[in-house]
């Protein structure tokens, strides 16, 4: 199909970036270790892709199921602090949350994650959960708090098995750096049968990728479509991160999260820059980007809205760099700021947060976070269990001050 126009390709290639990135993520995964049905306990910190959440115990495993296989979860009881196991689809759509909160009934013990029809044989004692599709994506996220040990623990008694051997087709071979080229679309029909796309709205945009890899088997088609992938697709997105939601007080709210309907370029942000999201119904995030390193930032809560007061579980804030969206070394080893760093608070009940190369002066030293003299970074602001004015989109974090 030779002439498909330019913004067929860019819609083309927005739209399927998406589901790059997330096949980029299960090939890295599984180059890494990861076996299918077996969960992973990362160290607290130990995770690697954009915008971690340090707050937390992280495990993590890629699910497989099929028409005769099921995959047994086994979850202690967890009281009193944050925790939630996550599913997403392959195109990191938030399929469910296992927790108190959706399962008040059964918030703990033995579940059966299975695919949605499937006729399998199970143990009396689980809960079936019917999952959309074959291969799914686990994050399971467990407060650290006061004691990380205890979290530690608990996470380390969550357990899954298979109880059969699933049937998959081989991963889809896609990896590239920080933008793919026209290459990615090599294998089209391959990707988008492999994991079926189960948002409103998307079919012509299928239609339209399907249309680019065809289009492709004539050599100075594939030429143009690199070079409107370079000089269109890829700055026209870069703008739309820049635009991904309201901005209030210097502070961008993307404008949705996790279940993301039919806005299919936001998912794609999202899987871009911090990979994994969960839904607002979990936590809400606020981002403000593109701070000068070099330049001492203040953050001052007033006493009668302290972020403790905007959550019902905690909150954070990490500085990742602006352009991978990865924590930044600093020689303190300090990457965040939360409700358990033993901050200070004015004398009038306020709190305030310090961003700056060194510690300022008028900073308490676990009020300071460190930021990268001569570079720049964004910060996340994250509010687990949020309260109403933040979940409706009432609340932004105050706005940042320059000087100390």
């Amino acid at each position: 199909m030779a002439g498909i126009s330019d913004r067929d390709i860019v819609e083309a290639y927005q739209y399927m970036l998406a589901r790059w990135l997330v096949l980029r993520q299960e090939r890295r995964d599984l180059d890494e270790g990861f076996r299918w049905n077996a969960i992973i306990h990362r160290a607290p910190g130990g995770v690697s892709w954009a915008n971690p959440n340090l707050d937390v115990a992280y495990s993590e495993a890629w699910i497989a199921v099929d028409d005769d296989s099921a995959t047994i979860l086994d979850l202690p009881e967890i009281r009193d602090r944050y925790y939630t196991f996550q599913l997403l689809n392959g195109w990191s759509e938030v399929v469910l949350n296992i927790n108190e909160r959706n399962f008040p009934d059964h918030a703990f013990g033995r579940f059966a994650l299975c695919l949605k029809g499937a006729e399998v044989d199970l143990p009396d004692d689980v809960l079936r959960v019917d999952l959309p599709g074959r291969k799914s994506r686990l994050l399971m996220r467990v407060e650290l708090g006061s004691d990380p040990a205890e979290a530690i623990r608990l996470q380390k008694s969550t357990t899954l098995r298979a109880t059969g051997e699933p049937r998959l087709p081989d991963p889809v071979p896609i990896d590239f750096e920080r933008f793919p080229g026209a290459e990615a679309f090599d294998r089209t029909d391959d990707v988008l049968d492999d994991e079926p796309d189960i948002n409103p709205g998307v079919a012509s945009l299928q239609v339209k990728a399907r249309a680019v890899a065809a289009a492709m088997r004539d050599p100075a088609e594939r030429t143009r479509i690199d070079g409107v992938i370079q000089t269109q697709a890829v700055p026209t997105f870069l703008d739309a991160v820049k635009g991904m939601g309201q901005s209030v007080n210097g502070w961008v709210r993307p404008r949705i999260i996790g279940n993301y309907g039919s806005d299919w370029q936001m998912r794609t942000i999202a899987n871009f820059t911090g990979i994994w999201a969960n839904n607002t119904r979990e936590v809400i995030y606020f981002v403000a980007r593109e701070n000068d390193g070099g330049k001492t930032i203040s953050l001052t809560f007033p006493a009668n809205a302290s972020p403790d007061q905007k959550t019902r579980y905690f909150w954070s804030v990490i500085a990742v760099d602006s352009r991978e969206f990865r924590v930044i070394a600093n020689p303190l080893g300090r990457f965040l700021l939360n409700n358990q760093s033993g901050l200070h608070r004015d004398s009038d009940g306020s709190l305030t947060l310090w961003f700056a190369p060194e510690k300022p002066d008028a900073s308490p030293e676990p009020n300071w976070l460190p930021t990268p003299k001569g570079g720049r970074y964004n910060l996340t602001f994250r509010f687990y269990g949020p309260s109403e004015d933040v979940v409706s989109g009432d609340y932004f974090p105050p706005p940042l001050r320059e000087g100390a």
